[in-house]
């Protein structure tokens, strides 16, 4: 009988250098989940053996169990990085079927797929046709590297200050001739096509507290045509308190000959311009119109939004990461590659936003290092290698007892 117990014993201390041996060889794994062995004694089953002389047989391996606690964040150089902090599972396709990892090392295939190094597709929420995110049923994450539409400018908010101390000019105005007119500015407006033209707005004293406007699209005047007289686009005029009172909003009629839709309707809004007794200043000058633009990057944040990033200097949201938690993580089966399948034990994955319910947030250009405790692994593989070598030592003395007993005459 002792032979068998040290024999379990042996076995029980093998099996655990293996786990420790698979920690310590997977500590710079990044996503990682430490392992640890649990042992149960073994007793001989007899309904007649009295409970104060039962003899124990031995131990064995009850289970091995994960540890999905926090690993520490590290930063990364790799943008595409995105760790877990708290709660959750990546959700990935791999080849049709679902698993779940904690390694958020990612990249983009020539799809326009996110993937890990095994090639599985991370999953999310897509967006809709209306551009707004759709969260039913998760789907493979793609990255729509398609040109961004050009947008016509349609809005343009200008906030100035007009010099109540100025004078009229002498002549009358001429866009040509910078004597005519006390003030202008310009600002970039785009159309259908995503061309760019120059708004120009000019400003004239009357003298008596108001200011014609008149405005130019690329060098031609907007209104009428010269060698007509000019004519403003619009007279804004003034409080005693140099407040706005009236002349805005402006709405202009834009002719264009570039082959975009033609007239381009613009308004031109002065809310928050004033006239007082100081030098002219522009404080703000806001169109909302833009060309198109390339994707030059994405960034993923913490709620998992992936917003891409334009050369016009325009962003969208192209989808969302979802994550996925479960009631019993222990119960999840390893595949290897730092990747899980649900079971029976784990129940159903509990698919939701980053942020939200038990999941945790995401964190970009970052990776969750291994949970590994690489100094209390090599205490634990000492203590695992005395146990070792202490049943060994019960099978040499048990050896030694039946040599002993062979040896009677």
């Amino acid at each position: 009988m002792s032979f068998d117990t040290a024999l379990s014993g042996l076995s029980a201390a093998s099996q655990d250098l293996d786990v420790i041996g698979n920690n310590v060889a997977n500590s710079g794994t990044v996503g990682y989940k430490q392992s640890q062995i649990q042992f149960a004694d073994i007793y001989a089953n007899s309904l007649a053996d009295s409970a104060s002389l039962q003899v124990g047989t031995g131990t064995k391996v009850a289970q091995v169990e994960q540890q999905f606690v926090q690993g520490n964040i590290t930063a990364s150089n790799n943008p595409m990085d995105v760790a877990i902090n708290g709660q959750g599972f990546f959700v990935m396709d791999s080849g049709g079927s679902t698993v779940y990892t904690r390694n958020g090392q990612f990249q983009l295939n020539k799809n326009g797929n996110i993937v890990n190094a095994n090639g599985d597709i991370l999953k999310g929420y897509p967006l809709s046709s209306n551009g707004q995110i759709t969260t039913g049923a998760l789907s493979d994450l793609v990255i729509n590297s398609s040109n961004m539409a050009p947008s016509a400018t349609t809005k343009i908010n200008a906030g100035l200050n007009l010099d109540a101390t100025s004078t009229a000019p002498a002549t009358a105005f001429n866009t040509t001739d910078p004597t005519t007119y006390n003030n202008s500015t310009s600002t970039t407006i785009y159309d259908s096509l995503g061309n760019s033209h120059v708004l120009q707005t000019y400003y004239v004293t009357n003298g008596t507290g108001s200011w014609n406007v008149y405005a130019s699209l690329d060098g031609t005047p907007v209104g009428y045509t010269p060698p007509a007289t000019a004519v403003p686009v619009s007279t804004l005029t003034f409080s005693s308190s140099g407040a706005l009172s009236g002349g805005s909003p402006v709405s202009l009629s834009l002719p264009l000959t570039d082959g975009a839709s033609t007239p381009m309707s613009v308004s031109l809004n002065y809310t928050g311009t004033t006239q007082y007794g100081s030098v002219f200043g522009v404080n703000s000058m806001q169109q909302n119109g833009y060309t198109s633009g390339q994707l030059s990057n994405f960034t993923i944040g913490s709620d998992g939004m992936i917003t891409g990033n334009y050369t016009n200097s325009q962003s969208t949201t192209l989808g969302q990461v979802a994550l996925a938690n479960f009631a019993d993580p222990n119960g999840l089966q390893a595949i290897g590659n730092n990747e899980w399948i649900s079971t029976y034990a784990s129940g159903p994955a509990l698919a939701g936003v980053p942020g939200s319910a038990s999941l945790g947030v995401l964190q970009s250009s970052a990776t969750e290092s291994s949970n590994v405790d690489l100094t209390k692994q090599l205490v634990d593989m000492i203590t695992a290698q005395r146990d070792y070598q202490a049943n060994a030592q019960t099978i040499k003395t048990e050896d030694a007892v039946t040599q002993t007993l062979l040896s009677l005459r």
